[in-house]
Order: structure tokens, then C-alpha cells, then sequence
């Protein structure tokens, strides 16, 4: 199976720019790249696929350029958006630059990293537009997908010459890195083929150069892909715990797994097609949902972080919190009910405070049906006081309520 077969298999194509694409694959060893903007100092979950895609291609030998736009993120990507984007500052998007390059460095180790504000910040308007903008048509640039949706609405001249701009990276790295091929999701199809169009217009008509375009995740209601209830899933974990992002993908449905399995993890084609069978079998055991989650954790915040959050996991299920480590129960608890705590409480005001208990009455109901927990162990006495000397690494109090409600107390 070469590499087009397999993106085919794991529903990662949507389409290429040249037929010749696959023989060119299998032939020689190219040089590709992929760009992302610095609109947020974090990728998110949605933005994982093409990285996925480089990481398949770069493991057939094939070299990857990680194209980070530090001009682009000043200037606005129409593609998929309804309105305008607030243009930010340069220095926020230096910051955004350097926290995604750090990212991107650990999905994609072995990639070439290049920031376009490099040879963007040097053109002026004059050599821009006699050089590059001379290349461009208008009535081509108004037929692409990302301007057409947004012609009603209003777009700025700003984020029209978007896709010069992309064109221009795509021209620079063809002609100093040798880059060949550019992939993105198929909302960036106009601006790859601009690109192609440019490089053929710059270096003549026998120049070569093509685009892998992946098919946009949406979630089985047609929703984007990457968003939840409580919000967006980070690779930050500032923003989104280890803990959050291992849960998130243990807690897919059964299909949707079985898609993800295919799309997101590196997993041989025999090996994916074994856990499909366990799957059938023993679909309680989730199978897919952990060989998906355990990877995909190890990839993003590394294996310490995985076995951190194997151990949450282990002690939510077994209800042994008393064995967590400090660090583990701030990851862990992260987002349940707080409330910080300077002296002792009552089982019933605490039940209270921390809303897992609506009224006194019905939080002495809970303590006398044995549904309360702390630290691990239940609780029935009605006169039970929790105290910092009983805290969890003299710090935490957790208390839990049936089988999923938690609620956590700070001793300070």
C-alpha cells in the first residue's frame, strides 16, 4: 500500500492537484510543506490532521516544512469565516509564533521550521504589486471558494490578498527549499492552487510543483470537529489538562472512534484492523477509544503525562484519590466545583458550598444513604468534620457523591 492508498484508507484525502502525485511519491522523496497561523498561542484538536498527514508522509522518507505565518497571522484568513477577523498586534503574534513552534516541534520533530513575516516584512508596496501582484487576475481571484462566501457578507482588501500572500510562500519555499508540494484542508484548495498557479507563472510552465488537500473533520451531527460542550480541546495544557485531552477521546462514541482510529493515530494498517476486530468482539473494553487516546497523549504531552493520567483515571475508578499525587489531583480535578477553605467545615456545609447538595435536608439524605465519600472513604456521620490536618497532602479535601459528582475543597 504506497501513501496515497493509505491516506485513502484513513479517510486523510480528499484530493490532489496532478494524478502524477502518487508515482511522484513513491518515486522520489519530497519536500512538502504545511502552514499554520499564530491566531491563538495554542493549536487545538481540530487543527491536529494535516500534522497527522506530515507525520505518514514523513515516515515514507519525505521531508516536511512547517511554515509558521507571522505575516499571514497579521493580514487574516478569509477561508471559513463569515466576517472579518480582528487584526491583531505584531508582538502578540510574535508570542503566538513561538508557543506554536514549540508545539509543533514535538508532533513534528524531524520538520524545517520557517516563519513568512521573514520575507514578508521586507517588500514594499511597489515591488509587491510590480512583482507578485501582476500575477494576478482578478476574476480568478474572486471565483475562489473563500471570497465567493464572503462577497455578500463584505470582505476587506486585506484579507482578499490573502491568497497572494499564501501564493508567495508557497513561490519562496519552491525556489529556496526546493519544496514541491504543498497540504492543507480543503477549505485551503483555492489557496494551494494559486500557489501552483504562481510558481508556473514565476518559473515557467514546466516547473512542477502540486497539492495533497485532506478532507475537513466534522463530528457525526456535522458539527466542527474539535469543540465540546465545556469548549475547545487545546494542546496547551494551560489551557486543556493531559487529563482533559486523555478524556475527551476515551469518552468517544463507538463509531466515531472507530473513524478516529484511522485518521489520527500511527498505527499500521494490520494493527488498526485488529483493534476494529476487538472492537466487534469486546466493544465494553473500548478498545479503539484507548489506543487513541494513549497515543495521542504520549504525542502531545508525553509519556510522564500519560502515565499521570492513567493513574486519575485508575484511582477515579477504583475510588482510591487517597493515592494521587498533589500534581495529579490539580489535573484531575481541574473544572469540578471549588471552594478554598481557612478553617473546618461540617460534611453538611461542605456538601453545600461546593453544590453537591441543593438544601441541609438533602445533604443529610445523601450522607445517610451512604452516597458521600471523602477522600475515598464514605462518610455517614452526620457530624463529621473535614480538617486540614485529614487533607490530602495538607491541601486538598475531596469529597464525592454517587458515582461521578466531585466537588474539592482547598485548605489554605
Amino acid at each position: 500500500m504506497n501513501i496515497i492508498e493509505e491516506l485513502k484508507f484513513r479517510n486523510l484525502l480528499y484530493a490532489t492537484t496532478d494524478e502524477a502525485l502518487e508515482k511522484k511519491l513513491e518515486e522520489d522523496k519530497v519536500t512538502f510543506y504545511l502552514g499554520a497561523d499564530p491566531t491563538a498561542d495554542s493549536l487545538h484538536i481540530g487543527h491536529l490532521v494535516p500534522y497527522i498527514v506530515a507525520r505518514h508522509l514523513a515516515s515514507k522518507g519525505h521531508h516536511p516544512i512547517l511554515l509558521i505565518g507571522g505575516g499571514t497571522g497579521l493580514i487574516g484568513d478569509p477561508s471559513g469565516k463569515k466576517e472579518e477577523r480582528q487584526l491583531l498586534d505584531e508582538p502578540l503574534v510574535k508570542k503566538n509564533v513561538e508557543a506554536m513552534t514549540k508545539q509543533v516541534k514535538n508532533i513534528l520533530p524531524t520538520a524545517t521550521i520557517v516563519n513568512n513575516y521573514d520575507w514578508l516584512k521586507p517588500y514594499n508596496l511597489l515591488d509587491f504589486l510590480r512583482e507578485i501582484g501582476k500575477h494576478f487576475g482578478l476574476n480568478a481571484m474572486l471565483a475562489k471558494d473563500s471570497v465567493k462566501s464572503r462577497l455578500e457578507s463584505g470582505i476587506s482588501f486585506t484579507e482578499f490578498t490573502y491568497q497572494i500572500i499564501q501564493s508567495l510562500d508557497f513561490l519562496k519555499l519552491y525556489q529556496n527549499n526546493q519544496c514541491t508540494m504543498q497540504i492543507g484542508g480543503q477549505d485551503q484548495w483555492g489557496n494551494i492552487t494559486a500557489g501552483l498557479e504562481l510558481i508556473r507563472k514565476v518559473e515557467g510552465s514546466e516547473a512542477k510543483a502540486y497539492g495533497l488537500v485532506i478532507p475537513l473533520l466534522t463530528k457525526a451531527d456535522g458539527s466542527k470537529f474539535g469543540k465540546t460542550e465545556s469548549g475547545t480541546i487545546w494542546l496547551d495544557p494551560k489551557r486543556t489538562s493531559p487529563y482533559t485531552f486523555y478524556q475527551y477521546w476515551i469518552n468517544l462514541e463507538d463509531a466515531e472512534a472507530l473513524t478516529r482510529l484511522r485518521q489520527f493515530t500511527m498505527l499500521s494498517v494490520s494493527e488498526i484492523q485488529a483493534v476494529e476486530q476487538a472492537m466487534e468482539e469486546t466493544p465494553h473494553l473500548r478498545h479503539a477509544q484507548k489506543a487513541i487516546a494513549e497515543e495521542l497523549t504520549t504525542l502531545i504531552h508525553g509519556k510522564q503525562a500519560l502515565e499521570q493520567v492513567i493513574n486519575i483515571t485508575e484511582a477515579l475508578f477504583h475510588n482510591d484519590v487517597n493515592k494521587l499525587s498533589i500534581h495529579e489531583i490539580e489535573m484531575g480535578f481541574e473544572g469540578v466545583n471549588r471552594y478554598e477553605l481557612d478553617a473546618d467545615i461540617s460534611i453538611i456545609d461542605a456538601l453545600i458550598r461546593l453544590k453537591l447538595a441543593s438544601s441541609k435536608r438533602e445533604a443529610r439524605t445523601f450522607v445517610q444513604q451512604n452516597a458521600v465519600a471523602v477522600n475515598g472513604d464514605k462518610v455517614t456521620d452526620l457530624e463529621f468534620v473535614i480538617k486540614k490536618s485529614a487533607a490530602l497532602h495538607n491541601a486538598y479535601t475531596i469529597l464525592k457523591r454517587g458515582k461521578k459528582l466531585y466537588g474539592v475543597i482547598k485548605h489554605n
